[in-house]
């Protein structure tokens, strides 16, 4: 649900300004447009540079934390008694530290690379004595390094140059000649390093130990300093919230006086309104208007609210839309369970999301919750389809399902119009869908334009449902008495009249005829289309199911003449690596095309628009362990 909002406007002077600005603050509802765009300051953009300072330090604290090993225990800072200015004072000095750290590590590893690029170019050579090729240097005698393919190295190299092999890596033969005057051969010169290669080894060694002592220190930042610094980023966001309300005043009666613009919950209206009149503000209060970008704050049930982050995955509704989360919720999770189909990887999905519900914080509770009804669906789906690890239930002889076995929804059992139950009931359901989106958005234009606005979807819905009935329940082998067919008659010519004469009220009714025709085309040809995008829902679940059996096979067959007392081993090897490619595989399809089908087929026949921005109140923030 889309909470209501009240447009809220207040005059201020440039006395009352900075005490108003900190008595909105602490009353935390008032979301604050700004209304000088593109406008900015020293301040905020300052505050902007610090806080993506502070990402960029905790991203390279994470990635320590992930990169490297620690086996010592740090005490984590004690802040609880500093002031602001001390915590941000400190915090910033680690963030420096950070900083610091992590560019001399970058140093440190391209001296490094220098380093080792050195040392493999010595290796062939080993230790060279620098004071023995110069000497034979002032002797007149030119040393020269080469390399080349070991077939093509020739004997009179050795005559002519004094050609000496000294190694022989991946076909290549490395040699060294002294000779009056550069020798001509055909082969790669080599400029050697200028130290040895025992010093580079040394030096790599020293640069190792020094990488180390930096991912050391970076570990014990996060360790001693991550809880503080975490706390000062909250209060540089705080800064750049009031840096941003500054901002979006406009300065009126030659600057004497400023005029603000925000937006409040409707359920909030009269605690502000009474601290406005306490401290003697003027103001204005008005409802939206269609045309204004209404901050959003969506509010659903338990259960609803679980499939919020996926719809914003799309976007936030604006101000003016549906609020479609508690109507795609069941729809979603059903389409997991359909997809993933097999009551065995359900239970998987269950027991993790389950043991996470137990260890994860509780701002990622609703993530294990929304996991746990995926996976009971998943397993609902799994046990009406008779798949459990890819065994086809209905093909097993196991006494204990044959009083169960004939009520699987699978093909094995019974087929529907010739076809497979699965995909005939894939498409009822998107037909449900899509009915249920035509709906919705004959509501929406109902609740912008009119009751008239919405008689052209409603009239459809009316159309399609009774000729579903009218022509499907005959098929099903349901006899309908003739007074409930010609009610069914008499019900899709009322909403021709409404698809052809009342789609758009605002025009004449005699020049909406064609756009009814236009609509009939549409419909005609877009229905067939996203009703058949539904099989995928029974498509994805019977590959699923087909990969499972096809690794149970393979776990079977390949270990058929083993010896049980060695087959199980190699029989679990297969199972497990093949049920979890297949579980992969399921997984992702199982979250990509339920959204496909969400965002593409089901917001479009909901005219859903989407583009809202979040209801962001002005407020101090405080930092939460």
């Amino acid at each position: 649900m889309i909470t209501q909002m009240k447009k809220i406007t207040f005059l201020v002077t440039n006395k009352e300004y900075e005490q108003f600005i900190a008595g909105i603050r602490r009353l935390g509802v008032i979301h604050i447009d700004q209304l000088q765009s593109g406008a900015t300051s020293d301040e905020f953009e300052a505050g902007k540079v610090l806080a993506e300072r502070y990402k960029s330090a905790f991203r390279e604290l994470d990635y320590a934390v992930d990169s490297y090993k620690s086996e010592t225990e740090y005490t984590a800072v004690d802040f609880s008694q500093m002031n602001r200015d001390e915590l941000c004072r400190k915090a910033l000095s680690q963030v420096e530290q950070v900083e610091m750290l992590v560019s001399h590590e970058q140093d440190v590893k391209r001296q490094i690379e220098a380093t080792e690029k050195n040392i493999k170019a010595l290796e062939p050579w080993g230790d060279i004595d620098k004071e023995q090729i110069a000497e034979l240097e002032k002797q007149g005698y030119k040393v020269g390094f080469f390399a080349c393919p070991t077939k093509m190295l020739k004997a009179e190299w050795a005559d002519l140059y004094y050609a000496t092999p000294i190694d022989e890596r991946d076909k290549k033969t490395y040699f060294v000649t002294f000779s009056k005057e550069h020798p001509d051969i055909t082969a790669e010169t080599l400029e050697l390093p200028p130290k040895t290669l025992s010093s580079y080894i040394e030096e790599s060694e020293q640069l190792k130990e020094q990488l180390n002592g930096i991912h050391t220190n970076l570990l014990s930042i996060n360790g001693m300093y991550r809880e503080l610094m975490k706390a000062a980023q909250v209060e540089v966001n705080n800064d750049i919230s009031l840096s941003r309300v500054h901002l979006s005043s406009e300065s009126v009666a030659d600057d004497a006086l400023k005029l603000m613009q925000g937006w409040i919950p409707a359920e909030r209206e009269a605690d502000v309104t009474a601290f406005l009149d306490e401290n003697h503000i003027y103001y204005e209060t008005e409802n939206p208007e269609l045309e204004d970008n209404v901050p959003v704050e969506i509010k659903n049930g338990k259960f609803s609210s679980l499939f919020e982050p996926i719809l914003k995955m799309y976007s936030l509704p604006n101000y003016h839309d549906l609020d479609v989360t508690p109507f795609f919720a069941p729809f979603f999770m059903l389409f997991f369970g359909l997809c993933m189909g097999d009551a065995g990887y359900g239970l998987i999905i269950l027991a993790v999301s389950i043991l996470l519900h137990a260890k994860l914080p509780q701002e990622q509770k609703p993530y294990a919750k929304l996991g746990i009804f995926l996976g009971a669906m998943t397993i609902v789906c799994g046990t009406l389809t008779g798949s459990f690890f890819g065994i086809d239930l209905t093909q097993q002889e196991w006494a204990f399902l044959a009083p169960v076995k004939k009520y699987f929804i699978n093909e094995h059992n019974f087929r529907l119009f010739g076809y497979s139950p699965m995909m005939v009931i894939s498409v009822i359901i998107g037909l449900i869908q899509v009915l249920l989106g035509m709906v919705l958005a004959g509501i929406k234009a109902a609740k912008l334009h009119g009751w008239k606005f919405g008689i052209g979807k409603f009239s459809w819905v009316t159309a399609l449902l009774s000729a579903v009935l009218l022509f499907g329940l005959p098929a099903c082998g349901v006899a309908l008495p003739t007074f409930v067919t010609y009610i069914f008659y008499a019900l899709i010519g009322v909403s021709a009249i409404g698809i052809f004469f009342l789609n758009n009220p605002a025009k004449n009714p005699l020049l909406n005829i064609g756009t009814g025709v236009w609509d009939t085309y549409g419909m005609a040809t877009g229905l067939l289309g996203d009703l058949l995008s539904y099989i995928r829902l029974f498509a994805l679940g019977l590959t699923g199911g087909v990969l499972g059996s096809v690794f149970n096979s393979l776990a079977i067959d390949m270990t058929d003449s083993m010896p049980w007392a060695v087959r199980w081993l190699p029989m679990l090897i297969i199972l497990l690596l093949g049920h979890g490619i297949n579980f992969a595989l399921c997984m992702i399809s199982s979250f990509v095309h339920p959204m496909r089908l969400t965002f593409v087929e089901f917001f479009k026949n909901a005219n859903f628009e989407g583009g809202g921005r979040a209801y962001e109140p002005f407020e101090v923030k405080t930092y939460k362990k």
